[in-house]
């Protein structure tokens, strides 16, 4: 979809290949939006990892944790959007330098999860899904003061969607109500409009769909 949007309007968009399981891969997406664009004021980090053919699944007991999963998770759940805010920081504090001539705020949005939420977790399971969240978690808050603290105006929020309907929540639909199964078009809004509103007080949040702000 993204590739035919692309051929619609070359003029507004650039898409190029990005693993965030690789870091050379990331690199490689920084440098070229280095070279094009030369800065950016918003990034949006919505890699996310629940269940793959491989045998990945939510484990619901602790003695269907396996290793490989957990790191896996970690991976494209933790590690690589935060090596992807390491990569594109310059392109950040760039426009955030300048942001008095830019109409909009300099933004790192990180899609999390609300099962990530420890003191939301009543239910328990899903070990690696909700542990590697809760790492993106702690490490996005841990930009946030980086930021704050070298005076860039970067503000970075952990975003909750909701249940979309889309591939990652595909299996564990039967239980959720109609009203709260989005479309994803319902979701980009959704998410879009938190981040448009967005303010240096809101610095390492975690805000739902619905504007809630989720505990740690």
């Amino acid at each position: 979809e993204l590739t035919a949007l692309a051929q619609r309007f070359p003029d507004r968009l650039i898409v190029l290949p990005l693993d965030v399981t690789q870091p050379q891969s990331i690199k490689a997406a920084a440098a070229e939006v280095a070279r094009t664009a030369g800065s950016l004021h918003l990034l949006l980090n919505v890699t996310g990892v629940l269940h793959t053919p491989e045998g990945l699944f939510p484990e619901t007991s602790l003695s269907k944790v396996e290793p490989e999963n957990l790191l896996y998770s970690y991976q494209v759940n933790a590690i690589g959007p935060t090596l992807v805010t390491k990569e594109f920081a310059p392109l950040l504090t760039k426009t955030a330098g300048s942001s008095g001539n830019s109409p909009w705020p300099v933004v790192v949005a990180n899609l999390s999860a609300r099962v990530s939420s420890v003191g939301d977790n009543r239910l328990g399971g899903w070990f690696s899904y909700r542990a590697s969240k809760c790492a993106l978690n702690q490490l996005t808050k841990t930009a946030a003061i980086e930021f704050a603290r070298r005076r860039h105006p970067v503000t970075c929020i952990l975003l909750h969607p909701g249940t979309a309907n889309t591939g990652l929540s595909e299996p564990f639909q039967k239980n959720v109500p109609a009203d709260k199964l989005f479309t994803k078009e319902r979701t980009i809004e959704q998410l879009l409009s938190i981040i448009e509103e967005v303010n240096p007080a809101d610095n390492g949040t975690f805000f739902a769909w619905d504007k809630q702000v989720i505990p740690w």
